[in-house]
């Protein structure tokens, strides 16, 4: 069994805060080199419910999918199936638990998994996957404390 990747931090803002920067607002925060188009300016979609689809919109209006989402529970947890960058039959497992913290703050948790799925591949897109998430959070973490 390849274990799933496990992050955890606090961020200074609230778990309703927290939950909209990482789904209405990831256009702000989102580096273009985490995207598959790499385009400055493209749009990152998440829409709200179960089924949705996750998304980047490119300025000429190509969507490429990146994942669909299976549990949407504003403010307290977010679960997606993810395939950014590699066919839908692979996609793995995202959930976001944002718990609530004394003094404003909140614990935002990530669990991704289902590596196993992916058989012999499981391992090196476990460890790429460790790699883009080490570039996404810093900027995430950052846009929710300044825009708080």
């Amino acid at each position: 069994m390849i274990e799933p990747l496990r992050l955890s931090f606090v961020v200074r803002c609230s778990p309703d805060h927290a939950f909209d920067t990482w789904t209405d607002r990831a256009s702000s925060w989102w580096p273009p080199e985490h995207t598959v188009s790499h385009e400055r300016g493209a749009r990152i979609v998440f829409e709200p419910r179960p089924g949705g689809r996750i998304f980047e919109r490119t300025a000429t209006g190509t969507e490429i999918e990146w994942g669909q989402i299976v549990e949407w529970d504003r403010p307290r947890r977010l679960r997606y199936l993810w395939h950014i960058a590699t066919d839908p039959s692979n996609a793995t497992d995202v959930e976001i638990v944002f718990r609530e913290m004394p003094d404003a703050r909140t614990r935002v948790e990530i669990e991704h998994g289902g590596w196993d799925r992916l058989a012999e591949l499981g391992q090196s897109w476990r460890d790429t996957n460790r790699a883009g998430w080490d570039g996404v959070l810093p900027p995430y973490r950052q846009d929710a404390e300044l825009r708080s």
